[in-house]
């Protein structure tokens, strides 16, 4: 897909899981197993995507995943899994390298999004995966992320991103953002303090990456929110807006823990907000 200058390409780095009960809140099992069935432990299968955008000069990604770097017991209990898809193969198929990334924007700083952005090298030295970029979070959420409440600190592992501060490449934004011509930075409050969902337009089109305001397209409808939202009536309202704009304006929207449905245009009728049509970016 291209919007404006950029070639939008979705990138799958990498396979975990997470409770199915508290992926979707209030939604019973009986319901939401329909469409994500669980393992014997609860566990639904998820992926961590992340959008590539490329125009020539600049190769941004939104999101880095879970990496690699986590202990045999995180593995574990997350069913962590680079080993078909990761960040090397996937820049590979396009000809590029982590070096040549020159922008990183973090939605946020939950280990499933951030994680990739830092590992360990063969002297167990913490390095950042992309030494040549540039990282962008907002200014407040950084701030809930190093003081973190008592309910969602096991989200924040601290070597994911405090070095990209130390380093001086982490870009502390205060609110909306227009990034550059075609993008721009929205925070939103349900999830967490100040998450970033990114819209990419040029005007004809439109792209929203939902982050985990939608974190999968079977979290389109209303109700359907995460057990893991500190604010679950802010996500309630800020879905309602973004869904209202989506389908006002035919926009795309992308789910970044989707493992079978990354991208898609809604739809809103008598049962409310629903997928019009499911869309492979990458045959736009």
């Amino acid at each position: 897909m291209k919007i404006g200058e950029y070639q939008i390409i979705p990138l799958n780095i990498g396979q975990f899981k997470l409770d199915g009960g508290a992926m979707f809140g209030v939604v019973p099992k009986v319901i939401w197993s329909k469409t994500n069935p669980s393992d014997d432990l609860n566990r639904i299968d998820m992926c961590t995507s992340t959008l590539l955008l490329t125009n020539g000069k600049r190769n941004i990604l939104i999101d880095t995943g879970v990496g690699n770097k986590m202990s045999k017991k995180f593995n574990d209990i997350y069913c962590v899994d680079n080993s078909k898809f990761n960040i090397d193969s996937a820049l590979l198929k396009y000809g590029l390298t982590k070096e040549s990334i020159t922008d990183v924007i973090l939605t946020h700083l939950h280990f499933d999004h951030c994680g990739g952005s830092t590992y360990f090298d063969e002297n167990k030295e913490l390095k950042i995966t992309f030494p040549n970029a540039e990282f962008y979070v907002q200014k407040n959420h950084y701030e809930w992320g190093i003081n973190p409440s008592e309910r969602d600190k096991a989200s924040f592992i601290n070597n994911n991103f405090q070095i990209l501060s130390d380093k001086k490449v982490l870009k502390l934004i205060d609110g909306e953002y227009k990034f550059d011509d075609y993008i721009t930075l929205i925070p939103v409050n349900g999830h967490t303090r100040n998450m970033q969902v990114v819209k990419i337009s040029d005007g004809k089109n439109t792209l929203l990456h939902t982050a985990d305001l939608i974190p999968m397209s079977a979290h389109i409808p209303l109700p359907y929110i995460m057990g893991y939202d500190l604010f679950p009536v802010i996500t309630l309202e800020e879905k309602r807006k973004f869904l209202t704009d989506a389908v006002n304006g035919n926009w795309y929207l992308f789910f970044e823990h989707d493992q079978l449905v990354n991208c898609a245009e809604v739809q809103f009728n008598e049962f409310g907000f629903s997928i019009k049509s499911n869309i492979n970016l990458n045959e736009i």
